[in-house]
């Protein structure tokens, strides 16, 4: 009896002291997930004066070792991920990014990083992508879904694309390395950003967070412009060069899947607004081909009177697409086609504007070269190279009720997500013009870089 009293005050005493004693935290877990979306393809990122991390550590650099990647370099499969998260694992210590070597070690040392690294240095502690990389550190188990605004205008005659803030009408970024850029659109999730490549004939990746290419996709021939599916996980490219085709690019893979032969030569392709169709046009065939986008098999053709050129598109009440607005080779103006029966069912041409002289000079073949409809689809926007404005039309009825100088050569043109905005690329300023959708006031000019054309909107991640 009395070894069991001991006993019992014992583990009383033992419970009391471990009462007193604080608790240790458990460490926090690194979530897989979190890693594969945004701390892996920090590992593809062409930073200014650096090398990728993935060309030292596919190789085995210092110590660690990233497996293959899949064909065309863009990502890893599910499985090679896994490894390298494993990999990854061990240059970090859970819960506390400062005894991370994986941060320290790329950090700049005047943030607090390691005196060397023999990639370099990479961030600086107030980087976004230092900030993300803490985040996956201390356990969190998805990226932020904070996502921005942005305006990309490509520079036809340059190698490089600006990136502008809508709220600001500032450039915040640019994108380079890309020669020739021409069509541009973005992945809906907000991560990546696909511009084509003229000079290399590939279709580009860029990670949203670093500006910076990622992956180069071979393509067919020579692109023009680029359209998107709304899940993101398509990118169609026109191809320009004959005999023309849309190239399928599978954006998981960052393959291209399939050339789909069409009617011609390819100048521009959009995908439809409910999602079911890429409509691609020809300038030599006067063709417009229609592509569904489920099966990416070509369903039917509409043959217009001349070359096809931009197009947009309004809607009927059930989100189904109405009308196809469509500018044509050497017309001042442009055509509305009904999507259904494929017949052109009305032609607008722009008037002389009085006291502006007409510019005929360089306009190769397109007087009329900028479509667009708002985001409330009340308003069509064209633009007129001959005498630098745009001509606005009411939609459904095709009224003219404003006529906006947007300088000299306007081409393409896109709006901030609330409509509110309008961005025309003014070619022969190197500059993109702002203007108000309402009071159809200038706003701002923004200077770009050389020959800007092609531009769109895009909702990118901010970490």
């Amino acid at each position: 009896m009395r070894l069991f009293v001991l006993a019992v005050v014992a583990l009383l005493i033992s419970a009391a002291a471990m009462a007193q004693s604080p608790a240790v935290p458990s460490k926090p877990a690194l979530d897989f997930d979190f890693y594969r979306a945004r701390i892996e393809p920090m590992f593809l990122v062409k930073r200014p004066g650096n090398v990728r991390c993935v060309e030292c550590h596919e190789r085995g650099a210092g110590a660690l070792r990233f497996q293959a990647r899949v064909e065309g370099g863009a990502s890893w499969t599910e499985e090679a991920s896994r490894k390298n998260f494993t990999a990854v694992s061990a240059f970090v210590v859970p819960g506390d990014p400062k005894a991370s070597r994986l941060l320290q070690h790329p950090l700049e040392r005047e943030s607090g990083g390691d005196p060397f690294h023999g990639g370099g240095k990479h961030w600086s502690a107030s980087h976004a992508e230092y900030h993300t990389l803490a985040a996956w550190v201390r356990g969190e188990t998805r990226p932020s879904s904070r996502t921005v605004a942005r305006i990309i205008q490509t520079n036809a005659a340059g190698d490089d694309s600006h990136v502008i803030d809508p709220a600001t009408n500032k450039v915040v970024g640019v994108i380079n390395d890309i020669r020739i850029p021409h069509g541009i659109t973005s992945a809906p999730d907000g991560s990546r950003i696909y511009i084509s490549n003229e000079a290399l004939h590939t279709l580009d990746a860029v990670d949203a967070l670093s500006l910076s290419v990622i992956a180069r996709v071979p393509l067919s021939g020579r692109p023009n412009n680029v359209s998107i599916t709304r899940d993101g996980r398509k990118v169609y490219v026109g191809i320009a060069q004959a005999p023309g085709a849309l190239d399928v690019i599978d954006t998981v893979t960052m393959k291209n899947v399939k050339t789909v032969p069409v009617k011609g030569a390819i100048h521009n392709v959009y995908v439809t607004p409910d999602g079911k169709f890429a409509v691609a046009g020809s300038i030599a065939e006067s063709t417009i081909s229609i592509v569904d986008t489920s099966t990416d098999e070509m369903v039917r053709t509409i043959k217009m009177s001349a070359g096809i050129r931009p197009m947009t598109f309004d809607t009927n009440p059930d989100g189904s697409t109405r009308r196809i607005f469509v500018q044509l080779s050497g017309f001042h103006g442009f055509a509305a086609v009904d999507f259904a029966t494929g017949q052109e069912v009305a032609r607008i041409e722009h008037p002389a504007i009085p006291g502006v002289h007409a510019h005929n000079d360089g306009l190769q073949g397109a007087p009329a070269h900028g479509l667009g409809v708002t985001p409330d689809g009340k308003q069509l926007w064209s633009t007129s190279k001959v005498y630098g404005y745009a001509y606005v039309h009411s939609l459904p009825d095709l009224e003219e009720i404003a006529k906006v100088f947007v300088g000299q050569h306007p081409e393409w043109i896109t709006f901030s997500p609330d409509g509110r905005r309008v961005y025309v690329a003014a070619a022969g300023d190197n500059q993109t013009f702002v203007v108000d959708t309402t009071t159809f006031k200038e706003v701002a000019r923004i200077a770009v870089g050389q020959v800007p054309k092609r531009n769109g909107t895009a909702i990118l991640r901010t970490n």
